[in-house]
């Protein structure tokens, strides 16, 4: 039985956030484009981040070890009893009896009902995009060309030319899959595959399209537009569904994009607010002013109470981060009281009177 929790490194108590914090960090960790990729890990983080999101999927988890809202037939059950089982024991004798071109683990797949995946999909696609500050904090729309397979724009994906029609695929007869028998300890089993001349659709063109040459997709340079949301982080990844690699026949993979933050000269983000320090004179402390500052949005006025302390903070509210719970994040200003190095004779004399008055 998998841990979901221990999967993706987090407590049961952790909410969605937390949830979704986790998986995209071991997501990016371990997608297979990157070279410490691990394909089985990153399908296994995504099939714990799959239950955990899912309030009722992670309830029946938490309750009972498995998830039963996903469905399934009695023959899907019965296979689950040979989920992690090893049949690589049976090569020795698979191979004494002639029957090497078959895999053993996939005859008990077959046998108990449980189907795989064949749909085939296209690659993700992990690129990394560079924001200011600003950028981050506000929104903003990104441009970038990628060299990627395509669904062909000239014949919309179905490989043939505009005026040419489909016809019935010979190969599968317009079923889109083909029967394959193997011999196995078992007897004979027969399988079944998705087409490799129509690719699963059962429709070949008569004309071929001179652009994808009859496959529906073609590598070119395509312009992708990334909308960056108001309050993104460093290191968060955006995810553009079906913008990654196009296959024949199948299901366009993802584009996923890491953000990187430039560090600003002022301010420092915390969580939905701003931080900053703010130096101010010992007579300002003393006695109270007003300074201009600036802030994201332009520059303001802030008051100074007299009497104020060192590393005292000022809330100026609705100048943080857009897009919190609470509409938007407040600015935090640090007071920093610059001290004066040197002092005429005319100012020590007054500040030894404050002295003796006892300030």
């Amino acid at each position: 039985m998998k841990d979901y929790y221990q999967i993706l490194g987090i407590n049961k108590s952790a909410n969605k956030d937390d949830i979704k914090k986790a998986f995209r960090k071991l997501a990016h960790k371990y997608h297979p484009d990157k070279k410490s990729g691990d394909e089985e890990k990153f399908k296994e983080i995504n099939e714990a981040y799959q239950i955990l999101s899912n309030d009722q999927k992670r309830s029946e988890y938490d309750t009972y070890g498995r998830v039963f809202s996903g469905g399934g037939n009695n023959a899907d059950q019965y296979a689950s009893g040979f989920e992690g089982f090893d049949f690589s024991g049976f090569g020795g004798f698979k191979e004494a009896q002639g029957f090497d071109d078959f895999d053993i683990g996939d005859i008990f797949g077959d046998f108990f009902g449980r189907k795989r995946d064949q749909t085939s999909r296209g690659r993700d696609i992990a690129i990394d995009i560079e924001l200011s500050f600003e950028e981050s904090i506000f929104g903003t729309n990104r441009s970038i060309l990628i060299q990627k397979n395509s669904t062909c724009d000239l014949c919309g994906g179905s490989g043939a030319e505009k005026e040419s029609d489909t016809v019935t695929c010979p190969t599968c007869n317009g079923r889109g899959k083909i029967r394959e028998s193997r011999r196995s300890l078992l007897g004979t089993i027969t399988t079944e595959k998705v087409c490799g001349v129509c690719f699963g659709k059962g429709k070949v063109p008569k004309v071929k399209c001179k652009q994808c040459q009859g496959t529906g997709v073609y590598r070119k340079e395509e312009e992708i537009n990334i909308n960056v949301p108001a309050g993104v982080e460093d290191g968060e990844m955006i995810r553009l569904s079906g913008m990654g690699e196009a296959v024949p026949g199948g299901v366009t993979g993802d584009l996923y994009a890491k953000v990187h933050v430039k560090k600003h000269p002022i301010f420092q983000r915390d969580k939905d607010d701003l931080r900053m320090d703010l130096n101010i004179k010992l007579s300002d402390a003393l006695l109270g002013s007003t300074y201009t500052i600036e802030t994201l949005d332009g520059r303001i006025d802030i008051k100074i109470p007299a009497g104020i302390g060192f590393n005292e903070v000022l809330r100026v509210r609705g100048k943080g981060v857009p897009g919190s719970r609470s509409g938007r994040g407040d600015l935090l200003v640090t007071i920093k009281i610059t001290m004066p190095k040197k002092i005429s004779r005319r100012a020590r004399k007054t500040i030894e009177e404050l002295k003796n008055e006892g300030i």
